[in-house]
């Protein structure tokens, strides 16, 4: 169904850009899209993505699809290698592939440098190999019984605390989330929005993961914390599906008008946007820059949309604003 493909492909994309977000790194989003859309065979994939990019679809991709696999410390490291193909984290070396070593301690940190506030500190090198074995043990052990979103929890919670690789934890870890949730499912998990509402409250998802980390604390605060945050993300994905499928309506109700392509793309553009997503509703000023089209043109393809029925004016002169003719998305 291609509305249920499109709607996986926006939270895919969101989910990308979000998980990098959370650790400071921007993607460019339309080659987020474009990797997202060649991967599900849509149509608008027409922007090269970067071996980046595509390092990290490709772990979000291995989490979510092969979760009838083990998670292994080989296949941990191919994510965390992923993340880094050409072995730099911006300007800095990083051990793509490989467990941290040294002696120097691994701490996450937050604030400037002459004044860093230490939020935690993870087992020194030495035994990370160790920890790593008895996560792993428990993670592939008989432990199903599980509530699946739990044990979700507390696998991302023990991978943070445990912190095996130089960089690239917080994205393996949030990886790990998905792949605990498709084995729960036994289906691919990414219909939930979990790492843009993590993004969205990431001073509080850093402070429950500091609270949890501390020896002997009751992680129970933090798989509260987990599972209200959830249900968070499971509402902004039914904001989604039920965006994708009013524009899949919209169109069905209007097949056979004949819209140019600038209407098309400013329609588009408004559906997509959600009931209330394009702020202030389009404006004449709006669809001269969206549509690249001149002020006349304008005038004369809003008219033609509004007598079509497909947009609803509200206001007028200057002030007129437009909005898609749907139930519920004009303004009360």
């Amino acid at each position: 169904m291609a509305e249920a493909r499109t709607a996986r492909a926006r939270i895919w994309v969101a989910e990308s850009l979000a998980t990098a977000a959370i650790e400071g790194e921007r993607l460019d989003a339309a080659s987020v899209r474009s990797s997202v859309a060649r991967r599900l065979g849509l149509a608008d994939a027409a922007i090269s993505s970067s071996p980046a990019i595509d390092g990290l679809l490709d772990m979000m991709e291995d989490a979510a699809s092969r979760w009838d696999k083990p998670l292994t410390k080989r296949r941990l490291c191919a994510w965390q290698a992923a993340l880094f193909p050409t072995g730099f984290s911006g300007l800095y070396k990083v051990r793509a592939g490989k467990l941290r070593s040294g002696a120097e301690p691994m701490q996450i940190v937050s604030g400037p440098t002459h004044r860093p506030k230490v939020h935690f500190e993870a087992p020194p090198a030495k035994r990370v190999p160790a920890e790593l074995a008895r996560f792993l043990d428990w993670f592939n052990g008989d432990n199903r019984q599980l509530d699946g979103l739990l044990r979700a929890g507390i696998a991302h919670l023990w991978f943070e605390i445990i912190h095996p690789f130089e960089d690239g934890n917080g994205r393996v870890g949030r990886a790990i989330i998905d792949l605990a949730l498709a084995q729960d499912l036994k289906a691919d998990p990414r219909v939930f929005s979990l790492a843009g509402e993590l993004a969205a409250q990431r001073s509080a998802y850093y402070e429950q993961l500091r609270l949890a980390s501390r020896d002997g604390a009751d992680i129970n605060r933090w798989l509260e914390w987990f599972c209200r945050t959830f249900a968070q993300a499971c509402g902004r994905s039914v904001a989604v599906v039920g965006t994708a499928l009013a524009k899949a309506q919209f169109w069905a109700a209007h097949a056979g008008k004949s819209v140019s392509k600038a209407q098309a793309k400013a329609l588009n553009s408004l559906l997509d946007a959600g009931p209330r997503g394009f702020e202030g509703g389009l404006t004449t000023r709006k669809y001269v820059s969206l549509a690249s089209v001149s002020r006349a043109t304008a005038y004369r393809d809003l008219a033609s949309l509004v007598g079509a029925g497909m947009l609803a004016s509200h206001g007028q002169g200057k002030r007129t604003r437009y909005f898609i003719s749907l139930e519920g998305w004009e303004p009360g």
